[in-house]
């Protein structure tokens, strides 16, 4: 797990997105998408279409770190918003990450 300092806020990006894309394409999609700073210190996270896969940003003062997790059998519960972003709790995000909606037609 990632160690999240107090303080930092948990942003996940809603809809999907290209999975693709890397570090300094998600950094810009945060930029310009989210009108926030990538080198903030927050996480961002990031899921594929599929709902299988998902990918955080996060910037800890030193350097700018990619993870990844993909799932086996079902997807990552994903919230739905106009606005394109919204806020979880760092606790929120490791039941997230912990407990996926398993999936009957995998």
């Amino acid at each position: 797990m990632i160690p999240i300092a107090s303080g930092v806020r948990v942003w996940i990006a809603t809809g999907h997105t290209d999975m693709r894309r890397g570090m300094n394409s998600l950094g810009l999609l945060v930029q310009e998408a989210f009108k926030r700073d990538p080198h903030g210190g927050d996480l961002y996270v990031f899921r594929g279409k599929s709902g299988k896969l998902i990918k955080i940003l996060w910037h800890d003062g030193l350097g700018m770190s990619l993870y990844a997790k993909r799932l086996e059998r079902g997807r990552f519960v994903w919230p739905s918003s106009a606005d394109g972003v919204v806020t979880i709790t760092p606790a929120q995000l490791g039941y997230l990450l912990d407990y996926p909606c398993e999936s009957s037609s995998s």
